[in-house]
C-alpha cells in the first residue's frame, strides 16, 4: 500500500449542468432553451427535439430536479460532502432570453450572485461552463445555431456580462461543454445542443458541423480575450469529451486507423491550445471541396485566445480496426476516416447498461496522451457511473458498483499524476446528485451520491438520501486520495 502525495490544494469536487439540475425553465423571465424541446427517452429510445414546446409531451428538464429553489439545502449536503469545487453551468437563456438582445436579464444575474455567494459561504469552488447544451431556443431557430457567424458575437456579449459580473466569484471558467461530441457530424442530438443545429437533407452533415464548431472556436477565443482584458487572473479553458480509440488489433492499418479517428476529437482542443487550425484539417477540407468559412481578423483572435487549462469527460474508451476475421467485429459501425474502418467492441471490457465500456486504464492513457500533447494542466470535470439504483426496504442505497468504477479511476488518475508527471487539476465526478440523463432524458440513470426521488415519468418527492458511496467519497476526499495496490 501507499500514501499518495496529491497537491494539498487538488479540487475535490462534483459536476451538473443547469439544464439537467436547476428546474425553473420559465422562472424570473428565463427564456426557452435548446434543452427546453428535449423529451424524454431511454437507453432503448433516442430522446426526439420538438419544434418549441408541444402539449401532451414530456419534458424532463422543464422540472429537473427543481436545484433553482432547493440548492441551499443541497449546497448544505455538498459541504457535508466534503466538496472542495462544485462544477456548474450558467443558462445563457437566463441572462439572455432570446440570445440576441443587447441588455442582461437582471434576476437572472441575481440568482447566479446568490448561488455563487452560497457555494463561497460553504468554502466550495465554483467551477463555470459557459455553454452546457443550453443556448437560447431563439438563436437556433432564428438563426439556425452557431452556423449563423452572428451568433459568435452574441455568445461573446454573454460571455462578457457574466465573466464582468463574476470575476471575484468564480476563478475557473470554461467555454463550450463538450465541444468535440459534434465531431461527426451525424448525430442529431450532439449537433442540436453543441450547436443548435438541425441539419437538412440537402446538407452535408460534416461540412455543417465543421462550419459551426470553427465558428464557436471563434467565439471562444473572442470570449478568452474579454476575459483576460477584464481580469488577467482568471483561469479560461476548453472542455473536451475525451474517448480514447485504440487499434482493434496489431494489423499497421488498424493504428492509423486508431490514429485518424482520433484527429477528429483532437480538431477542437488543437485549435483551443495552439490557436491555430490543424494542416491535416486544412487538408481534409480542400480534398472534400468544403467551403469553410474565416476571416484572417478570426484566424488572429483564434491565435490569441488560446487556454490556460483543459478541462475534459471521461467515460469510456473504443476500439477501431480495419480487420474482419473475427465474427465478434462484423457488428461494428463503419467511420470515414480511415479506408475500411469501423469501431467495435473491445472484447478485454466489460459495458454497463447503456453499452459504455468500461477501461479504468483509458483514463491514465488519456490524461498522458494529452498532456504530452499540449503540456497544459487538465482537470477531469466529468467522470461517472450511470447506473439504475435500487432503493431498500429500509430506504438505503447500496451502489458499491458505482463505488468500484470510481474508485479504479481515481487509482489511475493518481498514477498519472505520482507516476507520469500529469498535471491535474482536480477531479469533479459527473452527476454528483442524481439529475435527468443528458443522452436518454432520463431520471433513473442514475450518477450520483446523492438520490433524488424522482423516475423517469417525473413521479416522485424528489426527497434527497445519501447513498453508501457517500461516506465512501466523503473518506477520499478527507484522505486526499485513495490508497491503491
Amino acid at each position: 500500500m501507499f500514501n499518495n502525495q496529491l497537491p494539498k490544494d487538488f479540487l475535490w469536487g462534483g459536476a451538473v449542468a443547469a439544464h439537467q439540475i436547476e428546474g425553473a425553465w420559465q422562472s424570473d423571465g428565463k427564456g426557452l432553451s435548446i434543452a427546453d424541446v428535449l423529451t424524454a427517452g431511454s437507453n432503448k429510445k433516442p430522446r426526439r427535439i420538438t419544434d418549441g414546446v408541444l402539449e401532451n409531451e414530456y419534458y424532463p428538464n422543464h422540472e429537473a430536479i427543481d436545484f433553482y429553489n432547493r440548492y441551499p439545502e443541497d449546497i448544505a449536503l455538498l459541504k457535508e460532502l466534503g466538496l472542495k469545487a462544485f462544477r456548474t453551468s450558467i443558462a445563457w437563456s437566463r441572462i439572455f432570453p432570446n440570445g440576441d438582445e443587447k441588455e442582461p436579464n437582471e434576476a437572472g444575474l441575481a440568482y447566479y450572485d446568490q448561488l455563487f455567494d452560497c457555494l463561497i459561504k460553504n468554502n466550495i469552488e465554483p467551477i463555470i461552463t459557459l455553454s452546457h447544451f443550453e443556448m437560447p431556443y431563439h438563436l437556433a431557430k432564428e438563426y439556425g445555431g452557431f452556423r449563423d457567424k452572428r451568433v459568435i458575437d452574441f455568445f461573446v456579449n454573454y460571455a462578457e456580462v457574466v465573466i464582468k459580473r463574476y470575476q471575484h466569484k468564480v476563478k475557473y471558467w470554461m467555454t463550450f461543454n463538450e465541444i468535440n461530441n459534434q465531431a461527426d457530424g451525424t448525430h442529431e442530438l450532439h449537433a442540436w445542443t453543441n450547436s443548435g443545429i438541425l441539419v437538412q437533407p440537402d446538407e452535408n452533415p460534416e461540412e455543417v458541423i465543421y462550419q459551426a464548431g470553427l465558428n464557436e472556436l471563434i467565439a471562444s477565443a473572442k470570449a478568452i480575450i474579454k476575459a483576460r482584458e477584464i481580469n488577467p487572473d482568471l483561469k479560461m479553458g476548453c472542455m473536451m469529451a475525451y474517448v480514447p480509440v485504440y487499434p482493434g488489433s496489431s494489423e499497421p492499418n488498424d493504428q492509423m486507423a486508431a490514429l485518424k479517428v482520433m484527429e477528429r476529437r483532437f480538431f477542437y482542443s488543437d485549435i483551443h491550445v495552439r490557436g491555430e487550425i490543424p494542416s491535416y484539417a486544412i487538408k481534409k477540407w480542400h480534398k472534400k471541396g468544403y467551403k469553410i468559412d474565416y476571416s484572417q481578423a478570426e484566424l488572429e483572435a483564434l491565435k490569441e485566445g488560446t487556454v490556460d487549462y483543459i478541462g475534459f469527460s471521461y467515460y469510456m474508451s473504443n476500439a477501431v480496426t480495419t480487420v474482419d476475421d473475427r465474427s465478434n467485429r462484423l457488428d461494428g459501425y463503419s467511420v470515414n476516416d480511415y479506408p475500411n474502418a469501423k469501431i467495435v467492441n473491445n472484447p478485454y471490457l466489460k459495458s454497463n447498461d447503456w453499452g459504455w465500456q468500461i477501461d479504468s486504464i483509458g483514463l491514465r492513457y488519456i490524461l498522458n496522451v494529452v498532456y504530452q500533447r499540449y503540456n497544459k494542466p487538465l482537470f477531469i470535470v466529468e467522470n461517472g457511473f450511470g447506473a439504475y439504483d435500487q432503493v431498500e426496504a429500509d430506504g438505503s442505497i447500496q451502489d458499491d458498483y458505482r463505488v468500484s468504477y470510481l474508485q479504479a479511476h481515481i487509482e489511475q488518475m493518481q498514477l498519472a499524476i505520482l507516476e507520469d508527471g500529469v498535471e491535474v487539476l482536480g477531479y469533479t465526478p459527473w452527476g454528483v446528485i442524481d439529475i435527468v440523463s443528458f443522452g436518454s432524458g432520463e431520471m433513473e440513470k442514475r450518477y450520483g451520491f446523492i438520490h433524488v426521488d424522482k423516475d423517469n415519468q417525473g413521479n416522485g418527492t424528489l426527497r434527497r438520501s445519501k447513498k453508501s458511496s457517500f461516506s465512501w467519497y466523503q473518506q477520499i476526499i478527507k484522505q486526499n486520495g485513495v490508497e491503491a495496490e
